[in-house]
């Protein structure tokens, strides 16, 4: 908020964040398919990289970096979840760092020593520094925030100082990054022969009839798909079957849910640790020895919401009145007691537009102001605050539509707070308020509240007793251990009566089996231990024990015919209808005659304005050929051949056609063009030279 008085002064700890940031710039968001052919059997090797074989110990402190830089922006440990993003980082910095190096060194493309000094404390501070050095009042860029962090670095331990390198060294790669993407986005070149093209696609307008023959207007029982013919189909477009190293398996869940017992004991706990919370004179050491949940015992602020499980449950709220058990949406039982209610410090809530004035002269400030009050008088007219806000705010608050949330009078400078808290009513105030830091537009939306309460919660968790938690591991337990193949697997299953669930194309990286989360260690026994027809040990899941089965593990490379057989089944059918269509239709002359071929599938349309550029025909969905062969032809009456689309059959009747007019400048669609190759030019060079790395990522084997 930029009106908060003090500025937290940050510590050097503090410019962790920064490291995140910058190895999600560099890396980008692009997650390469694995490719996990393990080569030479070097069981430390995760990887190879233009042709550099990664090792487990390079790719390690690669982590490491990724994870101080984590735990110095958050200060806390990442969970298991967070460190799969965080290997995901490191794997895609050492692409990075392998595959730019060399074209690096190539352009000649350098960070000097003056250069860097000049990020991080000249005159061209980096954003990734200005946007985490921010004073909370102006919500800009500190220097002296900065300033106070180097200075710190003389008495800093070796720790802290090695942490300040690494993020200058990725200073340095992220301005070497932008220098390469600006050199190539700054060569490309759009001629006048493409910026006519362009401006034709765009101009060139068409009506056009059409009937549309779905696939289904002929029943599947009517074509027969041979494995020949899906052979023949897969041969003949190999790129579209392509496949990693997957694999199927399938398993037995053994739900590990709270018992009716279980249940009834939770009820029990709490409606005694309820009661002895209602007598006990300490509220808050009983609720904080006692409860299962977060914030046991809470001082809610004027303004701030109660818990939803009380107020939902209770209408007139008591002091020194015990509430519940309740049960939450988070499956918890919990009570309530409210041990005071009493005026605290008043806080209300406003909005706000900022008009910032900063280092501006008077001319200049009184050229604000005006635009101030040209913005407050639109909105007194009628203009959305949330939308002024948003588009005229200059502090982080414009995202929000300028709420500032519920704040205290000495939380703001006095002009802003005397006039806000000043205020008999909600709305908008009239007047501009003027502050060190701009003018500003105010909406009072909540009048000053005092109300406080203090409430302790004890809070217990409805999950598996030890004994539930045993029966279920006892029974999965005996499954595994007298099954030893595919076949057993299932003969058990069926005559114990458990579910088998399918598996099928499991990625070598995956997490999940179908909706069992955190399934990481069944996948890779399947890709490192299991052969197939394999039954594995008993795995245990959030909530839930697993026993697995692998059926079939594949290698990355082509599609085999049953991996590709439910896609391309559906491919040839409907080539086999789409011929069966034309083969009905041959001879007729008109659409409503080909229509009446299929009465109750087919359907005509019309498109008064079809464009040249559109890839989508209105009323049948995306149909790139047929739109290509309507402004193929050249006569009104003329009518396209049957056109086969992924969703049907299509022919059309060209009523008329506009063609784009000539124009003299042709610059502006020329601009259009580079501007748009421009922005994808750093993504396909990225994706070129990864592809030209070759890269080998055999991961999947450690994690």
């Amino acid at each position: 908020m930029a009106l908060i008085k003090k500025i937290r002064q940050r510590t050097g700890l503090a410019i962790g964040v920064i490291a995140v940031g910058l190895i999600f710039f560099l890396v980008g968001g692009d997650i390469l398919s694995p490719n996990s052919t393990l080569l030479g059997g070097n069981s430390n090797k995760v990887g190879e990289i233009a042709g550099e074989s990664i090792s487990y110990e390079e790719y390690v402190r690669k982590i490491e970096e990724v994870k101080r830089a984590f735990q110095q922006n958050t200060g806390r440990t990442p969970s298991e979840g967070e460190m799969y993003s965080l290997r995901e980082q490191a794997w895609q910095a050492l692409i990075v760092e392998k595959v730019f190096k060399n074209q690096y060194e190539e352009l000649g493309l350098t960070v000097s020593d003056e250069e860097l000094v000049d990020m991080v404390q000249g005159q061209n501070i980096v954003a990734e520094l200005r946007q985490q050095l921010v004073n909370p009042q102006t919500g800009e860029f500190d220097r002296t925030q900065l300033i106070t962090f180097l200075q710190s670095l003389e008495d800093a331990g070796p720790e802290q100082r090695a942490f300040w390198a690494q993020q200058e060294k990725l200073f340095a790669d992220a301005r070497l990054r932008i220098k390469y993407d600006n050199l190539l986005a700054t060569s490309d070149y759009a001629t006048k022969a493409e910026g006519k093209l362009q401006h034709k696609m765009a101009n060139s307008i068409a009506d056009v009839d059409h009937v549309f023959i779905p696939f289904y207007s002929i029943p599947d029982t009517d074509v027969e798909v041979t494995d020949s013919d899906l052979k023949s189909y897969i041969s003949k477009h190999q790129e579209k079957f392509k496949v990693s190293n997957a694999a199927d398996i399938e398993y037995v869940v053994f739900e590990m849910q709270p018992s009716g017992e279980d249940s009834a004991a939770v009820i029990s706990e709490i409606t005694k640790l309820t009661g002895e919370l209602r007598a006990t004179e300490t509220d808050s050491v009983f609720a904080m020895r006692n409860s299962e949940g977060d914030n046991p015992f809470r001082t809610y602020l004027p303004g701030e919401n109660l818990p939803e499980s009380l107020t939902t449950n209770v209408d007139n709220i008591e002091v020194g009145q015990t509430y519940g058990p309740f049960i939450t949406s988070r499956s918890t039982y919990v009570s309530y007691k409210v041990s005071s209610k009493f005026d605290g410090t008043p806080r209300m809530r406003a909005s706000h537009i900022l008009f910032g004035t900063n280092g501006l002269e008077d001319d200049a400030k009184a050229e604000v102001r005006l635009n101030a009050e040209a913005v407050l008088k639109d909105i007194q007219e009628g203009l959305n605050f949330a939308t002024a806000a948003s588009q005229y705010g200059q502090d982080g608050t414009a995202q929000r539509g300028g709420d500032l949330g519920w704040f205290a009078k000495e939380d703001f400078v006095a002009e802003f707070a005397e006039v806000s808290f000043a205020t008999k009513s909600t709305g908008l105030i009239s007047n501009l308020v003027e502050t060190e830091y701009g003018y500003h537009i105010i909406n009072v939306t909540e009048l000053p509240k005092t109300e406080t309460y203090k409430i302790a919660a004890i809070e217990l968790e409805l999950g598996p007793s030890d004994v539930t938690r045993n029966d279920a591991f006892r029974k999965a337990d005996s499954f595994a251990a007298n099954t030893g193949n595919s076949n057993e697997f299932k003969a058990n299953a069926e005559a114990e009566g458990y579910r088998i669930v399918q598996a099928n194309g499991v990625d070598a990286f995956a997490r999940n089996l179908n909706n069992q989360a955190n399934a990481r260690e069944v996948i890779r026994w399947a890709f490192n231990d299991a052969s197939e027809g394999s039954v594995s040990q008993v795995f245990e899941l959030d909530n839930s024990y697993v026993v697995a089965n692998l059926k079939a593990k594949y290698e990355e490379g082509n599609a085999t015919l049953e991996q590709a057989r439910a896609q391309a089944t559906v491919q040839v059918r409907n080539e086999k209808k789409g011929a069966k269509i034309v083969e009905k239709i041959k001879g007729l002359t008109t659409l409503d005659e080909i229509k009446n071929a299929f009465p109750d599938a087919a359907s005509l349309g019309n498109s008064p304005d079809l464009n040249l550029s559109s890839s989508v025909l209105p009323g049948v969905g995306f149909a790139p050929k047929a739109i290509g062969a309507i402004f193929g032809l050249q006569n009104a009456g003329e009518m396209t051949k049957p056109i086969h689309e992924d969703v049907g059959v299509i022919v059309a009747k060209l009523n008329s056609i506009t063609p784009a007019s000539e124009i003299a400048d042709y610059n502006s669609y020329q601009n259009q063009i580079t501007q748009n190759n421009s922005q994808r030019t750093a993504y396909m060079i990225m994706m070129a030279l990864e592809d030209l790395a070759d890269v080998k990522d055999f991961r999947y084997k450690f994690f």
